[in-house]
Order: structure tokens, then C-alpha cells, then sequence
């Protein structure tokens, strides 16, 4: 089986380094950019780059630049691996599509064990099944939403958020539950990352977006009326 490939966007060579020596340690095929210039030339001249991490602040081409490009054309999880670690620097990556938005304070272990969950979420979403309820359908192999029959664009972090109140409908979920689940790993900090997310499925749900509930002082709930 060929090795899962990833790409690493960034202008210092000592971070690149450090990233590359950890994810090949878990047997990943790393390839490797120093601007965002080199990141669009390659992502889009190599078959089956599964994930990218992503700097931001680069030379020729940003990170923000960089994914807004990848994203018209593509899904693939996106690491945005960063020293912009103000609330609005992070704002503007999941608003862009973003799947993860990491401080390189972070230990490298961390990351690696953050890559692995997004692969093992992508790789589930093997099977054919699709999910109806008030109106919404999702296929899970596909990465498709239809709302009573058009499609929506999601990015991958509201589908696989989306997908998880499917299954746990009616039931209450506190932030964390959501973020331990969804995210895949412990979360330590403010709940602004699920409630953003929150914010932006229900207004690309539209009227279907009430179906999500918020549940004061806990979290929320999916619930079809």
C-alpha cells in the first residue's frame, strides 16, 4: 500500500525539518514546500496528497491565499500550522476552510496525533450510506449535503460536524463532547472554535438550521421537529 502523502508549507527550513522527521517516523511521505508559490505547483501537479500543514505568513503567496485557491478545487484536509495565533487570525482560517488552526507552540507529537485523526476521519467516510432527516440528506462517500435536494457547499470540518448530530440526534452534547469527538483530540480552551462552526453550519443549513438547538449552558442538540 502506498504511503499517505502530505504536504508541508513553510519558509523556515528548521520547522519543515522538525515536521517531516515526525510525521516519516509514523510512516507518512512527506513533500515538502518553502512558499506558497511552490504549495499551489505542487498540490496541484501531485496525485493523492491527502493532507496539507499549511504556514501562513510566506513569501510570494500567504497560507490565506494559498487555501482560498485549494479550496476551489478541492477538499483536502488543511493544517494551518502558524505563530498568528490572535482570535481573528484564527477566525479568518476557518472561514477560509481550514480543518485544523494550530499555534506552532504546539508540540510536534500533538500535531502528529491531530494528522492521524483527520486521516482516520477521512478514511471512514468509506461506504456508501446516506443520511436523511427533516429535509437533509448526506452522503457520507460522496461528502455531499443536500438540502430538499440542492447540494450546499460545506467545508470538511461542518460535514464531518453535521454528520455527528445525524447520529447523536436528540441527544445534548456539551462543547466538549463535540469538540472530543469531531476534533479527536482534548480541547483546552474557550468554545469559540464549536460555536464559529455552529454558527456557519446553521446559516449554510438555512431554515434547516434551527434544527440545531442551543442548549444553555451546555452546548447543543440536533433535533428534527
Amino acid at each position: 500500500m502506498d504511503r499517505i502523502k502530505v504536504l508541508v508549507v513553510d519558509d523556515e527550513i528548521r520547522m519543515r525539518k522538525l515536521v517531516k522527521d515526525f510525521l516519516k517516523k509514523k510512516n507518512f511521505d512527506v513533500i515538502e514546500a518553502c512558499d506558497g508559490e511552490e504549495a499551489l505547483d505542487i498540490f496541484f501537479s501531485t496525485k493523492d496528497i491527502s493532507l496539507i500543514i499549511l504556514d501562513v505568513m510566506m513569501p510570494k503567496i500567504d497560507g490565506y491565499e494559498v487555501v482560498k485557491e485549494i479550496r476551489q478545487y478541492s477538499k483536502v484536509p488543511i493544517i494551518m500550522l502558524t505563530a498568528k495565533d490572535k482570535e481573528i487570525d484564527e477566525l479568518m482560517g476557518f472561514d477560509l476552510g481550514v480543518d485544523e488552526y494550530i499555534s506552532k507552540t504546539v508540540s510536534l507529537k500533538i500535531l502528529v496525533a491531530r494528522v492521524e485523526a483527520i486521516i482516520r476521519r477521512t478514511n471512514n467516510l468509506v461506504d456508501n450510506e446516506v443520511l436523511h432527516a427533516g429535509g437533509i440528506e448526506i452522503n457520507l462517500q460522496g461528502q455531499v449535503v443536500k438540502i430538499d435536494g440542492d447540494e450546499i457547499e460545506l467545508t470538511n470540518k461542518e460535514f464531518d460536524l453535521l454528520h455527528y448530530f445525524f447520529v447523536n440526534q436528540k441527544v445534548a452534547l456539551s462543547r466538549e463532547t463535540i469538540l472530543n469527538n469531531v476534533w479527536n483530540y482534548d480541547y483546552f480552551g474557550d468554545a469559540r472554535t464549536i460555536d464559529t462552526h455552529v454558527k456557519k453550519l446553521r446559516s449554510k443549513l438555512g431554515e434547516k438550521g434551527a434544527y440545531i438547538k442551543t442548549i444553555w449552558g451546555k452546548g447543543y442538540k440536533f433535533e428534527v421537529e
